[in-house]
């Protein structure tokens, strides 16, 4: 998972504070460069956008919506990372829209603070981010999640973008893969959830989120290769409650590492991120 650990393993590796930023900027520059299509290119100048804030029972929810200009559209909850909405998770919440989405980018940590905190992976490393964000993480519990996840889907459904014939997606990176596991169980309208390299998705004792699967939603789980090499056992927990529960739910390993989706992340990996996001589309039109 990612957390204090995982940036000892990238300093392993050679990236350091110093040229994490560097790598990191210039792989997301190539992942967002303009390689659309006309019809790519159309969607992005229809797409709208605004800042957003909404009750929920623990505070004031704020994020960011967007969503094709017209219409009306299966809607998606979209939790960032432990670095938050920054840019790098809006090009990926836009993306989503593009492809006929309404998308609530969503701040995990508005019971503390409210909007963008950290300008990119890079930033939240080389200031401290794992130590300023760990009092916000500790009131993540799969209550709060549930809390947090209905309410938005409550959101969602009231806005005149969402069709609300359809059901709703979750997707979660690193911290908040486990908020994607856990989102079907607090609402029967969110009908699928995606985790890409998620931590915390098999734990001991209490309320884990791979028991808390709900049969009739669907499920990608995308395990990074290292994540895997620490915890091997937790593939196999998650096929296993996926088939006691007659889920359907693809679980896979893939050959990248942690952060492997996430442009600004220093282990971004193009081409598995593409086939990521591949199955992330065929799992929403399948279930939604």
């Amino acid at each position: 998972m990612c957390d204090e650990q995982m940036l000892a393993r990238w300093a392993r590796q050679g990236i350091t504070r110093r040229n994490f930023g560097v790598g990191a900027i210039a792989a997301g520059a190539a992942a967002c460069a303009p390689v659309e299509s006309a019809a790519e290119s159309k969607a992005a100048a229809e797409r709208s956008g605004r800042q957003v804030t909404f009750a929920t029972p623990a505070g004031t929810m704020d994020g960011e919506f967007f969503h094709p200009a017209s219409g009306k559209h299966p809607g998606v909850i979209f939790w960032p990372d432990i670095a938050g909405i920054r840019p790098a998770k809006r090009q990926m919440a836009q993306r989503l829209a593009d492809e006929g989405y309404a998308v609530l980018l969503a701040n995990p940590y508005y019971r503390d603070v409210a909007g963008q905190q950290f300008e990119d992976f890079a930033s939240f490393a080389g200031s401290g981010g794992f130590e300023t964000v760990k009092p916000w993480r500790s009131k993540f519990t799969p209550a709060t999640i549930q809390i947090d996840a209905r309410a938005c889907a409550e959101w969602l459904l009231e806005q005149a973008q969402v069709d609300t014939d359809r059901g709703i997606g979750a997707q979660g990176y690193c911290m908040t893969g486990s908020f994607a596991v856990v989102a079907p169980s607090a609402d029967d309208r969110i009908q699928a959830g995606a985790s890409f390299h998620g931590g915390g998705l098999v734990r001991e004792g209490g309320a884990s989120p791979h028991s808390m699967l709900r049969a009739d939603a669907r499920y990608l789980i995308a395990i990074s290769q290292d994540d895997d090499a620490e915890e091997p056992d937790a593939k196999t927990s998650l096929e296993e409650a996926a088939a006691a529960t007659g889920t359907k739910a693809e679980i896979a390993v893939y050959p990248a590492d942690h952060g492997w989706c996430v442009p600004d992340a220093p282990a971004y990996n193009r081409e598995q991120a593409e086939r990521a996001w591949t199955r992330l589309l065929a799992t929403y039109s399948e279930g939604l």
